[in-house]
């Protein structure tokens, strides 16, 4: 494993984390639990693994770029599906 790529993928997540968190400070549209930032930590740092873990093994551009471009779709689904429920599962926010 690469624990420089890792690290900034880590720094990646954080950042990104810290959109909501400003967000509330700014606006009460954005209302955030201890809960909401606590799955979205676990969902980009388990994202931020796995696209270290697909980089690290699979040694073929091609395939690496298809194991990525699948691996992130999945990212999103999933991220949609907690935000706003596009498949109507019992995770799906209100």
């Amino acid at each position: 494993m690469n624990i420089k790529r890792l690290l900034h993928f880590f720094l990646l997540a954080l950042i990104i984390l810290l959109i909501p968190f400003i967000g509330m400070q700014i606006s009460d549209e954005v209302n955030w639990g201890v809960f909401d930032f606590l799955i979205a930590g676990i969902l980009l740092l388990s994202a931020a693994i796995g696209a270290e873990l697909i980089l690290s093994t699979i040694k073929t551009l091609n395939i690496r770029l298809i194991s990525l471009l699948i691996f992130i779709a999945l990212f999103l689904l999933i991220w949609a599906e907690l935000a706003v429920g596009i498949f109507g599962s019992p995770f799906a926010g209100s």
